[in-house]
Parts: C-alpha cells; structure tokens; sequence
C-alpha cells in the first residue's frame, strides 16, 4: 500500500473521529509536538472530542477536494471539510502534514481556515 492510501485511510479515520467523537483516535494520532495552527494544541483538541464536552458536535462530516503530495516519509494534505451540527455548522479548509514516526503516521503539523472569516 502506497503512502497516500494510507493517509486517504487516516484521513477517514479522522472524520469518523470528528463525528464519534472519538477522543482515543485524536490522542493517537496527533504528535506530542503537533504544531496546529503555529500552537501545541493536543491536549485542546483531545479535549474538545470526549463525549460531554461543551465543544461542538457535528451530525454530519464531509471531505472534498484532497491533494496529497508525498515527501517519502511525510505527506501533505489539503481538503475542505463541510461541518454540519446543533452548535456550529460550516466549512473549514485544511493543511495537514502526516509524518511516519516508529512506523506509525502522526499529525506533525496543521492549519485550518474557516470560510466565514473567523
């Protein structure tokens, strides 16, 4: 299997995360180090996917619009992803950078603009 399966299969992965939520998966597979949007945010991000938390939840997730560009080791990604919820609804443009530590693929680096401005 190539890189970018792999990361298509990590991506759907994250989506099914999103709307689980499913904290474990966000707690395995971004970095320690993880710098998302320039901040160490893991712990915000692990956080804000465990059930009762007051951040938002999402009826509905779609991705669109991938390119994967393959460095090797490490793989970049852009999409878009269309959010739909009780709290929040919207769409986000994304850069994730997916790096392959100790055989495993972790979320090194990501940014994330939102449509609306905000």
């Amino acid at each position: 299997m190539s890189n970018i399966d792999e990361i298509r299969r990590m991506e759907e992965g994250l989506r099914q995360a999103e709307l689980g939520p499913d904290p474990a998966f966000f707690e395995k597979v971004l970095d320690d180090d993880a710098l998302l949007d320039g901040k160490k945010l893991k712990s915000m991000v692990v956080e804000a996917h465990r059930p009762g938390s007051k951040a938002p939840k999402f009826t509905k997730v779609e991705m669109s619009g991938f390119e994967f560009t393959d460095h090797g080791g490490a793989v970049v990604v852009t999409c878009k992803g269309d959010y739909q919820g009780p709290q929040w609804s919207g769409t986000l443009h994304f850069m994730r950078v997916w790096l392959k530590k100790d055989g495993q693929w972790k979320i090194v680096a990501g940014s994330t603009l939102n449509d609306q401005g905000s």
